[in-house]
């Protein structure tokens, strides 16, 4: 580590603590601060992913701090949770202090870090970051096939707005992942009704509650979860 305090975004993978890269699980156990990003709901619980990987990992929980953003799409809140969080990182930064900023996935995907990195280039502070495993990557890992081949086109949509968007993304790629799913599943529905169309449905993955699944019928009836997500092509002739 260097001498001058230093930030590193760790990427933790989608769940497995064994998908963290060599590189950044080494970062974890040298830094003397971690911070973790997790959720605020409404009722006041607040829970965090990452933190659930951190615990499975040789790492110092102790110097591990959460920050945590309200499950909202009012972005208010969250903004200001980045400049109260990349605020206190700097004065560790500025007493010499090394600290990591972790989130689940890859760091630079759909991720939180991605709002406070905003915030430490701004300060104009030291930064590296630790790409790490994307979900959709692990899910096709998962069901062993790959996402795409040759000259195929791949789209990852989130929260996806129209059927209509949703039946022209496919047209013209080969492959769609969907990711923020759970508020817009009467949008996607009819769209793996078609005939035409297969899908794997994926959520928690690599922790003890993951679920994979292509039975329509049996989706339909799942609480989807905040953590999961589809892999949509169309059917092979």
């Amino acid at each position: 580590m260097n001498k001058k305090g230093k930030i590193y975004g760790v990427s933790l993978g989608p769940g497995d603590p064994g998908l963290i890269t060599l590189k950044g699980y080494k970062i974890l156990q040298e830094v003397d601060c971690i911070y973790y990003p997790g959720s605020r709901f409404g009722n006041g619980i607040e829970k965090s992913y990452s933190l659930g990987i951190l615990e499975q990992l040789s790492v110092d929980i102790s110097k591990a701090e959460g920050f945590f953003l309200e499950m909202s799409l009012d972005r208010t809140q969250a903004q200001e949770i980045y400049k109260q969080t990349a605020l206190k990182i700097k004065k560790d930064i500025e007493a010499g202090k090394h600290v990591a900023v972790v989130c689940e996935g890859d760091l630079s995907t759909y991720s939180s870090f991605s709002y406070l990195l905003d915030e430490f280039l701004g300060y104009d502070l030291p930064v590296e970051l630790v790409p790490g495993i994307t979900s959709f990557a692990n899910a096709a890992s998962a069901i062993q096939s790959p996402l795409v081949l040759l000259n195929e086109t791949m789209k990852v949509i989130p929260r996806v707005q129209s059927t209509e968007d949703l039946n022209t993304a496919l047209v013209e790629n080969e492959t769609i992942v969907l990711m923020k799913i759970k508020s817009v599943m009467d949008v996607i529905f009819p769209v793996l009704e078609q005939d035409n169309v297969s899908f794997v449905y994926a959520e928690r993955l690599g922790t003890a509650e993951q679920f994979l699944g292509t039975d329509l019928a049996v989706l339909k009836t799942r609480e989807i979860p905040y953590f999961s997500l589809l892999i949509i092509k169309y059917k092979s002739v």
